[in-house]
């Protein structure tokens, strides 16, 4: 079977300008208006959607690939990174350090070269322990094809199906060369689109072992980061990928296994990045509802306890928030969690949920 790598004018991409000029003109004209309407807000707002668009986007990178991350510690890790006070800051496994490590890297410091040696940090920080799952990787180096060609497949033992086969290893040091050569060279396309090229060809090589796809989303991330000479976040492409799995890896694989004009992967690319920015104003009508809620209750005084879970449920707190819950959370006995609400709701902040008895669940009181 023949894949795009194969071909020998690979990798020699071209697009068609015209068929994507309408919707790269949309897509740009969508960054920034979003990045006007992000920048006429206060700092503390900005703060805190850069903080919900991070952990979105490091939970939903790792969710692509079937990997569930603990939300709370997700958040607690990028918060301590960038000097964030969101109290009660979670223990965080060294795991979920390094993923964190990672998408930090590629967008707070975006002008810094790509290098073999910072994708090796990468890729090390991702796999901590040397394994993914019960196998043993390489980490931090390309990978040999010692046990076989680095392939993508499908199906059961005997009956597989080949999505995609990479190219040899012998290959990498050149494939490698000359895609950061590209990568860090003069702008020659629009730089959104170079996100979407830079995307395709890394994934394409398939360097490592494991953690191919997460790093061609961060090298993507900090393609558009660039694109906006920004290192704040508002929008999560792998938040929308995520969302679109299914149609991601079958244009990847259709892309893969045809020729090198890659015009429907860019019209794919630029219409998903499209609905990542329309995905960012449900991000930031959390963060509003946030700010409403504490500039309503701003001179009111409450407890440590109360502001921390407070916060959590605006947050979007999983599940329903019952007394049990509260305790949990908030480390305390059941008779001062059940203090808690009750005082929370004498001064109309909660209210009781239709049903009673041990499973009573509560709300907040919207702000207007």
């Amino acid at each position: 079977m023949r894949f795009i790598h194969d071909l020998n004018d690979w990798p020699q991409f071209r697009w068609d300008i015209n068929r994507l000029a309408d919707r790269l003109a949309s897509v740009r004209h969508r960054q920034g208006r979003l990045i006007g309407h992000m920048e006429a807000l206060g700092f503390k707002l900005r703060a805190e959607a850069l903080l919900q668009t991070l952990t979105d986007d490091v939970i939903k990178s790792s969710e692509i690939e079937g990997e569930m991350l603990d939300k709370e510690q997700v958040r607690s890790s990028i918060a301590r990174r960038l000097g964030m006070d969101i109290g009660g800051l979670t223990s965080v496994d060294r795991h979920v350090e390094g993923v964190v490590e990672m998408v930090l890297d590629a967008t707070q410091n975006l002008d810094e070269p790509l290098s073999e040696e910072r994708l090796f940090g990468w890729q090390a920080a991702l796999f901590p322990t040397g394994r993914s799952g019960l196998t043993r990787i390489r980490a931090g180096e390309w990978r040999d094809d010692n046990s076989g060609p680095m392939q993508v497949v499908s199906g059961p033992m005997g009956r597989e199906r080949i999505h995609f086969q990479a190219p040899a290893a012998q290959r990498l040091g050149h494939e490698m060369g000359a895609f950061l050569a590209w990568f860090n060279g003069g702008e020659t396309i629009d730089p959104v689109l170079k996100a979407g090229v830079a995307h395709l060809w890394f994934v394409t090589i398939h360097p490592f072992d494991d953690g191919n796809g997460r790093i061609a989303r961060a090298i993507a991330d900090m393609a558009l980061a660039r694109s906006e000479h920004s290192p704040q976040r508002f929008y999560s492409m792998s938040a929308q990928i995520r969302a679109e799995r299914k149609a991601y890896y079958a244009m990847l694989e259709s892309t893969q296994k045809g020729g090198l004009d890659i015009t429907d992967w860019l019209e794919w690319f630029l219409g998903c990045l499209d609905r990542a920015f329309m995905g960012a104003e449900t991000l930031l009508a959390d963060v509003f509802r946030k700010a409403r809620f504490w500039d309503a209750h701003g001179g009111e005084t409450f407890n440590e306890r109360q502001r921390t879970i407070l916060n959590r449920v605006l947050d979007g707190l999983e599940g329903r928030l019952t007394s049990s819950k509260w305790a949990k959370l908030g480390k305390c006995s059941q008779d001062t969690a059940s203090r808690d609400i009750d005082d929370l709701i004498r001064r109309g902040i909660l209210t009781k949920d239709q049903g009673g008895g041990r499973s009573t669940g509560y709300s907040l009181v919207e702000a207007r």
